[in-house]
């Protein structure tokens, strides 16, 4: 959904057009959902902020402000739900984090190469390097963009994405 269609959408839903809001939940619910699974950690807790986020969105349409990027503004609202859920629920949960050694290529004295899934192999990025690449590829946003939701600097963006996926690649992902 380009800007201009993202902002007509929005007008219908300040005008009470449930069918503006039906435009972006079915171009946004993935992304919406991907951002905030990969923050909670529960499928169960991420269906329900999901939903939550477009209740939400519905009501605070009339303070989206055309022109600022409204993938990165839909993000930044469904982190914030998805911390703030954590936050009431008071259980703010650990990356753990695979060994080295459990992810790197193996050698010809191994044996066997190891097939891991994307999801295993996305368990081994830091927190930060797994929402970057979250962002970039199920958000489709700019590393500029990316800078604006997590607020870091662009270059400290760029320089999580570039590790994280050396990360996979050492992970035989990618490769």
């Amino acid at each position: 959904m380009n800007d201009q269609r993202f902002q007509q959408s929005m007008r219908r839903i300040c005008e009470n057009d449930k069918e503006g809001l039906r435009e972006i939940y079915e171009d946004y619910c993935p992304m919406i959902y991907s951002v905030v699974l990969d923050i909670l950690k529960s499928r169960e807790d991420a269906e329900d902020i999901t939903s939550d986020f477009f209740i939400r969105l519905w009501d605070i349409a009339g303070s989206y402000k055309a022109g600022c990027g409204h993938r990165a503004w839909l993000i930044t609202i469904a982190r914030n739900m998805a911390i703030d859920h954590l936050r009431r629920r008071g259980r703010e949960q650990p990356l753990a984090e695979t060994p080295d050694h459990l992810c790197r290529t193996p050698s010809p004295e191994d044996g066997v190469v190891k097939n891991i899934s994307l999801q295993q192999a996305l368990k081994t990025l830091k927190e930060e390097e797994r929402q970057v690449v979250n962002l970039k590829i199920m958000g489709e946003l700019t590393f500029k963009e990316i800078a604006l939701v997590l607020k870091k600097p662009q270059g400290t963006v760029a320089w999580l994405y570039r590790t994280a996926v050396e990360k996979l690649k050492r992970c035989c992902y990618g490769q």
